[in-house]
C-alpha cells in the first residue's frame, strides 16, 4: 500500500525528515515502512496497517513542524514510539516504562539483536552510546517474560576499586552500588522500581561485581557482562565458563576505553583472538554510526578518533 502526504517546501521536508533522515530510519525500524520524497510529496509505502499508522504519525509530526519549526530527535522518537505494534513492523523487544517500544535503531543494532536471537554467547564491541548493554538488558527481560530463562544476572568489573571491595564501608550492596549504577539505570527504564526490588529479593534479578562470580555455575540464566574491556584475560575466561545449562551470555565493551593498568591486556581484546573460531560464539561490532544517544555524542567520538589518528600518524 502506498500513500502520499503533501508538503509545502523543501525546508518543511528537511524538518520533517530530521537530521540524517532520523524520521525515515525510525519509521522503518518501528513500522517496517519505507518513507521517501517524490515530486514534492512524501511517500509512505508498506503493509496497509503500517502505512496508515505511518501517515498518521507523519501528519502529526508535520503539524508540529508547522507550529514550532524544527523538531529534536527526542521529540520525533517520542511520537513515533507510541505507535501500536504492527505485525510486519520492526523488531520490537520490550516496552519501556514510558510506554515506548525499545527497538534496534541502526543496522548495527539489528545485526546485534539477530546475534542475540541465534547464539548462546554474544560479545558486543563498540563505542559508548551504541546501546550494547541497554539492548542486551531489553532482550533479557523479553526472554524472561516469555519463559525462556528464569534469572537475569548482570555483572560489572569494579575496576576503580581494584575488585578489592573489603575496605569500603557498608554491606555488599553499598560497596558495589556505585560501580553497578549504570545497570540499574538500564533496568529502571524497563521495569518499575518496586518490581526490580521484588525480583532482586527473589534472586530473579542479580546485580553483582565480577569478583563475586568465581566458582559459580549459572543454569537457566541470561547473563550480561558490562564493561568487559576492563577484565583481564583470566577474568574473561572465568566469566565465560560460569555458563550453565540453558543459559546465555552477552559480554559488552568498548576496547578504546579500558581502565586497566598500563601494559595489562584487556580480556575483551584477548577474546577476539582466542574465541574467533569457536562455534556458538558470535562477535557483534557496532560503530560510530550506531550511536543512538544525543546526536552530539557522534561528533564527540569523531573528534577523539581524529585526535588518536593524528597521534598515530605522528608516531609513525
Amino acid at each position: 500500500m502506498r500513500e502520499l502526504i503533501s508538503i509545502n517546501s523543501a525546508d518543511e521536508e528537511r524538518a520533517l525528515f530530521g537530521r540524517r533522515d532520523f524520521t525515515i530510519r525510525r519509521l522503518r525500524e518501528v513500522l517496517g515502512v519505507r518513507v521517501y520524497s517524490r515530486h514534492g510529496d512524501v511517500v509512505v509505502d508498506g503493509e496497509p496497517d503500517a502505512t496508515r499508522e505511518g501517515v498518521r504519525i507523519l501528519n502529526q509530526l508535520l503539524g508540529e513542524v508547522r507550529k514550532s519549526g524544527d523538531l529534536s530527535e527526542e521529540e520525533i522518537g517520542r511520537i513515533i514510539d507510541t505507535a501500536p505494534p504492527q505485525k510486519s513492523g520492526g523488531s520490537r523487544i520490550v516496552r519501556a516504562q514510558d510506554g515506548t517500544w525499545i527497538v534496534p535503531r541502526t543496522d548495527g543494532q539489528r545485526r546485534y539483536l539477530e546475534a542475540m536471537q541465534k547464539q548462546g554467547i554474544v560479545i558486543a564491541i563498540g563505542p559508548a552510546g551504541t546501546g550494547k548493554t541497554y539492548l542486551a538488558v531489553a532482550v533479557a527481560i523479553s526472554c524472561m517474560r516469555n519463559g525462556l530463562f528464569r534469572r537475569l544476572v548482570l555483572v560489572r568489573p569494579a575496576v576503580e576499586a581494584g575488585e578489592k571491595l573489603g575496605f569500603l564501608p557498608g554491606d555488599l550492596v553499598e560497596k558495589v552500588n556505585p560501580y553497578l549504577r549504570p545497570l540499574y539505570d538500564a533496568l529502571g527504564d524497563m521495569l518499575d522500581f518496586k518490581d526490580i526490588q521484588r525480583y532482586q529479593d527473589r534472586d530473579v534479578i542479580e546485580i553483582v561485581p565480577l569478583a563475586f562470580m568465581r566458582g559459580r555455575t549459572l543454569d537457566n540464566a541470561f547473563i550480561i557482562l558490562d564493561e568487559a574491556q576492563n577484565t583481564t584475560p583470566e577474568q574473561m575466561k572465568m566469566f565465560l565458563t560460569r555458563m550453565g545449562r540453558n543459559s546465555m551470555i552477552v559480554a559488552t565493551g568498548d576496547i578504546t576505553q579500558a581502565d586497566l593498568p598500563e601494559g595489562q591486556v584487556s580480556g575483551l581484546v584477548d577474546a577476539q583472538r582466542v574465541l574467533k573460531d569457536i562455534e556458538g560464539v558470535r562477535f557483534a561490532y557496532l560503530f560510530r554510526e550506531d550511536i543512538v544517544r544525543h546526536s552530539i555524542v557522534q561528533d564527540i567520538v569523531m573528534a577523539y578518533e581524529a585526535r588518536e589518528n593524528a597521534k598515530r600518524s605522528e608516531d609513525e
